[in-house]
């Protein structure tokens, strides 16, 4: 094998291997936590290495089983893959850092279990990142659900294990009941599962099965949480505040869109996708969800929870983005993925520097904490632009290609429902920032900022937002290496 081949499936095997020395250092915080970020940055580094191969057009690959004939569990490094596994590393190590602070700050209870569960839970995610054919995808997309369970349950009480039940039972619901049927039917159709380049679908098939089985994709990814299949994701804020950030910005939902992005691009093919009427009915499920989710968010007065629906609601963007069937569209949809990520995990690490250092949750409590605070609020500033999309972050350059697409298609109602859904998150994420820097009416003087850790790693997020305005490139030539701008 190759170096990149190497390095391709040691950043699947070395988060895996971490939860030994984790385990074994359960004793002993600091070299746990010692073995957490030396396994991240190693991670990311084989990451990078890998992506220096992608960069250079060579993709890694390698088939290691194939239990039925077409289906193999095999691996590929192409550039939307490639685009997810870097976010998907390199935050990793931030959360790292960050989940030290605030485990102990908060007190939290099994520790060793939470740092094992994150470490397997991306394993999954750069499984499912470089998934080189349905069958792998599915595999990973699972272990990611199951690895996440005890995440998602960790405080152990009554509505942990609630939230833990709902996350199940809709997430291995919509992937059994649709997920896998569709995948059966496609493999049925074609013969194998492989990802390839222009779909595997052609015009023997029939339009109405491929209606069908868009359909059958995009709700049985039910991490995407396209309503009605949503539900799971505002439940699952039970959980710390690290596992929010694995949750809405590194690994669950980002999965999510990913494999509907992977699927209609190499199943579906932009072209064919663009012949299907079907994706013009996901594109309004898509708006919809977006505008839905924001009015929902105004009404919640809970941070988390605003967040959480703040982040179905982006999730669409990525899903409209698809569905637009354009080159323009998909581009915006990964590198909104990008964007979103960092955005999102800057205002879920703001929300847990917050209820460390002042043990506020809510949002009507929180005014004056900017006095306090500076640091996170002007953190949580930076990463609420950047979810709204407005210069200078990140956030500007993956709503303009994704508005580009929407145009493209001339369903203006779409077009409304961009903007609409932008001007809402504003409304949503900016006034918290400025009730935060009004006068105290209570005792929040007394209130410093979060563990150091915490702020280091709010401070690199939300720092990323603004970089990735500046030097959006990378993200762009990866999209852009898988669909034709050539007509554009």
């Amino acid at each position: 094998m190759s170096i990149a081949q190497y390095a391709l499936l040691l950043s699947i095997l070395v988060p895996l291997g971490a939860t030994g020395p984790i385990s074994l250092f359960s004793r002993n915080p600091n070299l746990r936590e010692t073995a957490t970020i030396a396994a991240s940055v190693i991670t990311f580094t084989l990451v990078a290495v890998v992506y220096y191969s992608v960069k250079h057009g060579i993709e890694p690959q390698l088939t290691l089983i194939e239990p039925f004939a077409g289906v193999s569990i095999a691996f590929r490094a192409e550039p939307l893959g490639m685009l997810f596994a870097l976010m998907a590393s390199f935050l990793w190590i931030v959360t790292s850092i960050y989940s030290i602070g605030y485990m102990r700050g908060h007190h939290e209870q099994n520790q060793t279990r939470f740092f094992i569960f994150f470490a397997v839970a991306i394993s999954c995610t750069l499984g499912a990142a470089f998934a080189a054919n349905g069958f792998t995808l599915f595999l990973f997309y699972e272990a990611l659900t199951l690895s996440t369970f005890p995440l998602v349950t960790h405080k152990g009480d009554d509505k942990a294990k609630k939230a833990g039940r709902i996350y199940l039972f809709i997430l291995l619901g919509t992937s059994v009941g649709f997920f896998l049927f569709a995948l059966i039917w496609t493999w049925h159709l074609t013969g194998h599962l492989d990802f390839r380049a222009g779909g595997v679908f052609d015009s023997s098939h029939s339009r109405t099965v491929l209606n069908v089985l868009l359909v059958l994709y995009a709700f049985g990814i039910g991490k995407a949480a396209l309503m009605p299949f949503h539900r799971w994701l505002p439940t699952a804020m039970v959980a710390p505040t690290p596992v929010s950030a694995l949750l809405h910005a590194v690994a669950v939902v980002k999965t999510g869109v990913f494999a509907i992005l992977k699927i209609c691009v190499y199943f579906f093919g932009v072209d064919l996708l663009a012949s299907l009427g079907t994706h013009y009915f996901l594109a309004y499920v898509a708006a919809f969800t977006i505008i839905a989710t924001a009015i929902i968010a105004l009404r919640k007065d809970n941070l988390k929870a605003r967040l959480a629906y703040s982040t179905i609601g982006q999730l669409s963007y990525i899903v409209l983005g698809t569905m637009t069937a354009n080159a323009w569209g998909i581009v915006g949809g990964g590198m909104h993925m990008l964007m979103h990520g960092f955005g999102k995990i800057t205002l879920f690490f703001c929300a847990g520097a917050i209820l460390v250092a002042t043990h506020k949750t809510e949002i009507s409590q929180m005014r004056g904490i900017g006095r306090r605070m500076p640091v996170t609020m002007t953190a949580f500033l930076i990463g609420s632009i950047s979810i709204v999309g407005a210069p200078p972050t990140g956030g500007l350059w993956s709503k303009w290609y994704l508005l580009l697409g929407i145009v493209d298609t001339h369903e203006w109602l779409l077009l409304c429902a961009l903007i609409l859904g932008s001007l809402l998150s504003a409304i949503y994420l900016l006034p918290i920032v400025v009730q935060a820097f009004y006068p105290a009416t209570d005792n929040t003087t007394e209130v410093n900022e979060a563990p150091l850790t915490m702020r280091i790693a709010l401070l690199t997020c939300s720092a990323g937002c603004i970089v990735l305005f500046a030097v959006p490139d990378f993200a762009y030539e990866l999209m852009s290496n898988i669909v034709d701008l050539g007509q554009h």
